[in-house]
C-alpha cells in the first residue's frame, strides 16, 4: 500500500522546499507527498480516491479563507485517527492550547526543524505500515 503524507500551506513555494528537503525518503519509496495550496483542497484530497491513503497531515495554521485552525476539526470529524501536525509562524501558548485542542498531534514553530520533522513523519509512517 502507498502511504501518503498531504502538506497543506497556501504558499505556492513550500512545495518546493518540503520536496527538496525529503528527497531521500520519497526517492525511496518510504512514502508520496502529496500538496494542498487551501484547506478545502485538502479536504477535497482527503474525500477523493487517495484519502484512505494519506497517513498523516501537516498544515500551515494561517492561510487565508479556512484556517489551519478551522480545518482541524474537519479533518478529525472525517479521520479521527489522522495524525495532523500544525505549524506556524506565531507558538504562542493560546495557538499551541487551540491546536491541541482540536486534535493536532504536534504543533511546529517557524523555521521548521526538518530534521526533527523528518524524525516525526517516519514514526508516524512505521505505525502506518505496521498497520497494514
Amino acid at each position: 500500500m502507498t502511504v501518503r503524507v498531504l502538506v497543506v500551506d497556501d504558499e505556492p513555494d513550500v512545495e518546493a522546499l518540503f520536496r527538496q528537503q525529503f528527497r531521500r525518503e520519497v526517492g525511496q519509496g518510504l512514502y508520496v507527498l502529496d500538496f494542498a495550496l487551501s484547506g478545502e483542497a485538502a479536504l477535497n484530497k482527503l474525500d477523493g480516491c487517495i484519502g484512505e491513503q494519506i497517513i498523516l497531515l501537516v498544515s500551515d495554521i494561517n492561510m487565508p479563507g479556512m484556517s489551519g485552525l478551522d480545518l482541524l476539526p474537519m479533518v478529525k470529524a472525517r479521520r479521527p485517527e489522522l495524525p495532523v501536525f500544525m505549524i506556524s509562524a506565531y507558538g504562542d501558548a493560546d495557538r499551541v492550547k487551540t491546536a491541541l485542542d482540536r486534535g493536532a498531534s504536534k504543533f511546529i514553530t517557524k523555521p521548521v526543524d526538518f530534521p526533527q520533522l523528518k524524525q516525526d513523519v517516519s514514526l508516524v509512517v512505521a505505525d502506518a505500515r505496521t498497520g497494514e
